[in-house]
């Protein structure tokens, strides 16, 4: 049985790993997260007693604690997904984002290779410390064309410049210390137990309140869109069969227009929640300033993963935004006590 430490564990993508990873058996998963905002243990109520969990609550650049933790539990691996991730409050507040990403992944990546230095040979071997990334660290595409992990970097929002340089940091204790570092770089993600911050569950929840439905500038903005149990099945092929040094781009190959994605919603909730006198949510969209710095296309070329290590996403858009906005309907107490904080759907980032 192999022990992950997941740092960020009660975050959107982190929780779902934690729970799946669970699932499938033959893990022992420690959680470490410092519970900001996004981070929300309803998320993890179905593993909390769960004989191979453990949480512990911290902060990933506090080198005393992750010591203390390492040396407690004895991970194999590390896998990384704390992060600040929203692009409109790296707007609003930009330090914050240099503070986590950057300077807690550096701290992160010293004391797993103080740990991983100490190791006996044959756990040293094994040893991986796995970054969770992003492609927007890519900048913007034009019409054509698709990232791969050859792609030069090109940031223009400060959530993308500041998991941009993590990449580097991680990047660099590789090539410098040895350390056994594997990075992904994903598309955008979706599905259960995401903040409502970000433009799926905000459509959601605002659709099904028959309150406004704002889309930035034009709509005509394209994502690639991965559903989150592919990405965590990816994540864990990475980290069964990656190679040492290598960076593997994830993608859902489903591009889709920020407006059909808003479309899409309306017509599957229309379905399931027709609003009182037959009228269709798709009235609702209205069209708001564009986002500063807003990237106009990002697409993965997942060919990499897809080639060498044996894995393609298993949803399409159209199955996979079905199964979210079914599990949005079904938990809706899930979503009531994240909203009751201090997050209540309005914009941000609008500097």
């Amino acid at each position: 049985m192999k022990s992950l430490l997941v740092t960020g564990g009660a975050g959107f993508v982190g929780g779902n790993f934690i729970i799946d990873v669970l699932s499938l058996g033959g893990h022992k998963v420690i959680n470490l997260d410092k519970l900001t905002y996004a981070g929300n243990l309803d998320t993890l109520a179905s593993v909390a007693k769960h004989p191979e969990y453990a949480f512990v609550v911290g902060d990933i650049g506090d080198k005393r604690l992750l010591a203390r933790v390492l040396a407690e539990h004895k991970p194999d691996a590390i896998v990384n997904f704390a992060a600040e991730s929203h692009v409109d409050r790296s707007i609003d507040g930009p330090s914050e984002f240099v503070q986590t990403n950057v300077v807690g992944t550096l701290g992160l990546l010293e004391s797993a290779l103080t740990y991983w230095r100490a190791l006996p040979p044959e756990r040293r071997e094994i040893f991986r410390f796995l970054h969770v990334s992003t492609d927007e660290v890519y900048g913007s595409l034009g019409p054509v064309g698709r990232f791969t992990e050859e792609t030069a970097y090109a940031p223009n929002s400060p959530y993308s410049a500041s998991k941009a340089a993590s990449d580097h940091l991680v990047r660099a204790f590789h090539h410098t210390y040895g350390l056994p570092t594997l990075t992904t770089n994903c598309s955008n993600n979706y599905g259960p137990y995401q903040f409502p911050e970000k433009l799926i569950p905000l459509m959601i929840h605002k659709a099904l309140l028959g309150e406004a439905l704002p889309v930035y500038g034009d709509g005509r903005n394209v994502r690639d869109w991965l559903y989150v149990l592919d990405h965590c099945r990816a994540i864990q092929r990475v980290l069964q069969l990656g190679q040492v040094g290598e960076v593997y781009n994830i993608g859902g190959d489903a591009e889709r227009e920020n407006i059909h994605v808003v479309q899409t919603i309306c017509k599957l909730i229309d379905e399931r929640r027709p609003l009182d006198g037959g009228r269709r949510r798709e009235s609702l969209i209205s069209y708001v300033k564009d986002r500063p710095g807003h990237d106009r296309r990002y697409a993965i070329d997942a060919g990499k993963i897809r080639n060498t290590l044996g894995w393609r996403p298993s949803e399409t858009f159209e199955s996979g935004i079905a199964r979210t906005v079914d599990w949005y309907l079904a938990n809706q107490t899930w979503c009531q006590r994240v909203l009751d904080g201090s997050y209540r759907g309005e914009r941000l980032g609008v500097a």
